[in-house]
Parts: C-alpha cells; structure tokens; sequence
C-alpha cells in the first residue's frame, strides 16, 4: 500500500469538495454575487491546483471516474483502483462533515448542501446523459494532457479548465459533479440521495469512454 498516494487522493478530493460546496454557499451568502462563473473557477482551480501538487505522489485522480477510467484501459490494477476510491470518497465525506465548521447549518439547507442536482424540468435520462458527457470531456482531457506518453504534462492546469468549462454549461442541469464522490460526500452528510445513482452510473461511463476512445483511436 501507498500511503502516501492515498493521503494525495484524500487530501485533494477533501479540497474539491470543501472549495466546491463551500462556493455554492458563498453564492447564497453574498446573494448571487459569486455566480455559476465563480463556482465554476472555484472547482476548476481546485482541481488544477491538487492535480499539479498530487500529481507525482498519486497520479492526481481525484476522482473515482478517473480512477476506473485508468483501471479499465490497464492502467492502473484493481488493488490500487480499489484503495484511491476508498481515500477519494473518505476526502469527500470528511469535506462535507468539515464544511459544517464554517458554513451556517441555515445556508447549507439552503443551498441543499451543495449537493448536485437535477435542474428544474430535467428528466434523470437528460441528466445521466449530461454526466456521460461532461466527464468524457474531463477523462478525456486527463488522458491527453497526464496519461498519454504524448502528453504535455501540463495536466493540472487543463483538467482544471475541462471541469470549469463543464460546470458553467452542466452546473444548471445535473450540478455538473462529474466526479462520483463530489456527490456522495455532500449527500451523506445531508441524507439526500436523490438520483445518487445518475452521479455514480454518468461519471463512470463517461470516464471509461473517454479513456476507451482516446487509447484506441488517438494514442
């Protein structure tokens, strides 16, 4: 076991998270002042900022959608996949549970927790199609700009870019998690798992997608 790549994927998730939700309640706080642009930036410069500091540790994953991504195209193993989900979702839950300590327990009912969720007249089908895509675009990213011996190595910074270019057209529609754990930390500690299953099930199969398509038809 690595322990030092699971405290990276802890403490990086952890961020997102706490930086994520706690944008959304800065909004309701300030009366919309920090807008779908602002939360938005706040999730894309977390990402950017954790994947370049997580990056020669753990791979910068982040994310359990990443993580399968690389598990279903080799790489990574089961045994490492398995263990970046577990710190991943810990880092999520541990976020939520902390951003309690600074955030009024009024604005997070409020804002439902931060919690990603279906907008107002999306079908869950229009919703799990939206997390298909947003995150192929994020997976796909992460396999063109840090996985692919091709790459840049400029990860961080477009990752980064790819989820805050998702949120501000998906955050509306599904919240735009792209990440299954950006929704189970919030929904755990809040107890609503409405259409938990779009933000594990989109995520997922975007992901894996991604990877799947740039592997075969680019690399």
């Amino acid at each position: 076991m690595n322990q030092k790549a699971l405290i990276a994927e802890f403490i990086g998730t952890f961020t997102l998270i706490f930086l994520g939700v706690g944008s959304i309640a800065a909004d309701s706080i300030s009366g919309g002042q920090v807008g779908v642009t602002g939360i938005a930036l706040a999730h894309g410069l977390a990402i950017a900022v954790m994947v370049s500091a997580t990056a020669g540790i753990s791979g910068g994953h982040l994310n359990p959608a990443v993580t399968i991504a690389l598990l279903a195209v080799k790489k990574i193993n089961v045994r490492t996949a398995v263990q970046y989900v577990i710190s991943q979702c810990l880092g999520a839950i541990v976020a939520a549970a902390f951003i309690r300590t600074v955030i009024p327990a009024s604005t997070l009912s409020i804002v439902n927790f931060g919690t990603p969720s279906l907008g107002a007249n999306i079908t869950p089908v229009m919703g799990l199609f939206t997390e298909i895509i947003l995150t192929f675009f994020v997976v796909f990213t992460v396999y063109g700009t840090a996985v692919s011996k091709h790459a840049p190595k400029m990860g961080g910074l477009f990752i980064g870019l790819a989820v805050t270019m998702d949120i501000l057209m998906g955050g509306p529609i599904t919240g735009a998690a792209m990440n299954p754990a950006r929704h189970l930390g919030p929904a755990l500690v809040s107890g609503n798992f409405a259409n938990i299953w779009i933000y594990w099930l989109g995520p997922l199969i975007g992901g894996a997608l991604a990877a799947f398509t740039y592997q075969r038809a680019i690399e």
